[in-house]
């Protein structure tokens, strides 16, 4: 069986597996005791109720009678009703709370102490550049010695690296020695030919024993200039080496660089001075710190990422050039308290956010729905700007049952929008209609930009790296030829905002080789692309926005497509039929 036979194989027992749990959670959810098979029946038809049966894997299938799902081939569920009157309210018996296994936590605020550990960064020791040197021939000559055989040998200032034989000193000592006889007469005369030997960096000693034996030396040692370790050996014994030439190049270690890797969203968090705490894999039970002392000012386009460079002292050479590191950044958050939330309890759905919360006063256990405003990233929590009240308990285990089992029973969940959502007084967010202010030659250029999108999402339907590159490509040259002076006003404004994110998000697929990154951008540029259409409208015919509950760790996802069958863009062959239609986007010229 091939890999992707295996993949296929392990997605469909994953499916089954996930779908038999939710039908057994989904069994035991409600509070009263479920009646025989004939019983409930019988009841169902005194009541003149029909019974529903649905798919737990997609609920959108519904029909009046048992049989399998015509998607995925399980078995479909008899659908029933919620004791709770509350669409945004789930109840579940304990016996479903430990079936799920449904853990939760009270969200609470955070003090942010001095020296809280808020962000987790890799990266690896490198050689502080300062630091490096190359070992140069002062004279020229042929090497007829080397002290220094390997790379990797230590090497201390003022040690013996070479002997060289050289010829061009020969004549220089004898001028030394000479001028030495006619101090007399022209004391100039020595003190240039002591000057001679000095620029060719012999030292003093050796002149002044030169002078006084009165005999000529044929070779020379090079001394070594600079500590450090040697990293390249250039030469070998009987090599000819003219004056200046490289014989090894050295680094001192003593002090070193450890780079860390910092995603562009996390960069406004950060600045020099910021300590960051480290370890090794290679030096187990031990902790390093350190400061940010320098911050790269440039992205890397395929990472995303820019360079944090720390100093740390190597006295004892523990760090070595090349180690893995894995470190944490270490802020004061100051005194205002900040209401934090775990990540695992945010569900993401395109633009929106939602959390499970646990209603204290309820007799039992009741979930309800919540969306809510998160901030930026703290370590393993988001900061929670609106939704939520200090105290509550949400779900951090479990949500995506519970999500699904409310979708099966048609109330607010990730995949149904179309329960109203009762939030006090707060307006729903309702879309701008510029499909009138928009030309028939802007929706045209529009449209020309979708046909390129669905190449896209075809490309990722076939996990096509490279067709998907070019679709992104393309896309971004069918933006740049819309024509932003065709809108006026709030329309030409909206269209300026959208165009940052249409642009930004299919520049990235074009800069990446990752399967995985793609289609994360391409969640993107698809929540980016469906606002836009809404808004403006296009003369395409008929778009489906469709949704996939389960991508991105089951945060899902949407996109849009030409036709109403589904073909899966996040997961390709592996699950290509897993989705919903959940709306469907008529041409504005038949509007």
């Amino acid at each position: 069986m091939d890999q992707q036979s295996n993949k296929k194989w392990l997605f469909g027992i994953g499916g089954i597996l996930l779908g038999a749990v939710l039908s057994l959670v989904i069994a035991s959810f409600w509070t009263t005791a479920p009646s025989p098979a004939h019983d409930h029946e019988e009841s169902m038809a005194d009541s003149g109720t029909e019974a529903i049966w649905t798919c737990s894997m997609h609920p959108q299938i519904r029909q009046n009678e048992p049989g399998e799902c015509p998607i995925c081939g399980m078995d479909l569920i008899q659908l029933e009703e919620n004791s709770s009157n509350d669409p945004l309210v789930l109840q579940m018996t304990e016996a479903a709370v430990q079936l799920s296994n449904i853990q939760t936590t009270i969200v609470g605020a955070s003090a942010g102490s001095a020296g809280s550990k808020t962000l987790r960064l890799s990266g690896n020791v490198q050689a502080d550049e300062r630091l490096a040197s190359s070992q140069v021939a002062h004279v020229p000559g042929r090497i007829e010695k080397l002290y220094v055989t390997f790379t990797g040998e230590q090497v201390s200032k003022g040690q013996k690296l070479a002997d060289l034989y050289v010829p061009e000193l020969i004549t220089a000592q004898r001028e030394l020695i000479e001028a030495r006889k006619l101090i007399d007469v022209n004391p100039g005369l020595l003190t240039a030919a002591r000057n001679k030997l000095r620029y060719w960096k012999i030292p003093d000693a050796t002149i002044s024993r030169i002078e006084e034996e009165g005999t000529i030396q044929e070779t020379f040692t090079v001394f070594a200039d600079e500590s450090g370790i040697v990293t390249n050996k250039m030469v070998a014994v009987g090599d000819y080496v003219r004056q200046g030439e490289p014989l090894f190049a050295l680094v001192n270690l003593s002090k070193v660089w450890v780079l860390f890797e910092a995603y562009e969203d996390d960069l406004a968090r950060l600045k020099i001075g910021d300590r960051i705490e480290f370890t090794t894999p290679a030096i187990p039970n031990r902790t390093f710190n350190a400061r940010i002392t320098f911050i790269d000012p440039t992205i890397d386009p395929r990472t995303r990422t820019a360079s944090l460079r720390t100093e740390v002292d190597n006295k004892q050479r523990l760090l070595k050039p090349e180690m893995l590191v894995y470190g944490s950044l270490l802020q004061n958050a100051g005194t205002n308290a900040t209401l934090m939330v775990p990540k695992s309890a945010v569900l993401w759905t395109g633009p929106r956010s939602v959390v499970y919360v646990k209603l204290a006063d309820a007799s039992i256990p009741s979930f309800q729905f919540r969306e809510v405003e998160v901030g930026e990233a703290v370590g393993d929590s988001y900061q929670v700007l609106g939704g939520l009240v200090s105290g509550e308990e949400v779900v951090t285990y479990g949500s995506f049952a519970i999500d699904a089992a409310a979708q099966l029973n048609n109330q607010a969940s990730m995949m149904n929008r179309e329960v109203t959502l009762k939030k006090g007084n707060e307006a729903p967010v309702i879309l701008p209609d510029y499909k009138a202010l928009a030309p028939a030659a802007f929706k045209k250029q529009l449209a020309d930009a979708v046909d390129a999108y669905l190449l896209l999402k075809d490309a990722l339907v076939g996990s096509d790296v490279a067709a998907a590159e070019a679709a992104a490509q393309e896309m971004r040259q069918a933006l740049s030829k819309v024509d932003m002076a065709l809108l006026k006003g709030d329309a030409h404004l909206y269209w300026m905002e959208q165009l940052k994110a249409l642009q930004a998000h299919s520049e990235k697929i074009t800069t990446t080789t990752d399967l995985e990154a793609q289609r994360k951008q391409f969640d993107f540029l698809s929540q980016a692309l469906i606002l836009t259409v809404k808004v403006f409208g296009t003369d395409t015919d008929t778009l489906y926005v469709q949704h996939c509950p389960m991508a991105f760790d089951d945060n899902g996802a949407d996109w849009l497509s030409a036709e109403d069958k589904v073909l899966n863009p996040y997961f390709g062959e592996a699950m290509l039929r897993c989705g919903i239609i959940e709306e469907t986007i008529v041409s504005s010229e038949t509007n």
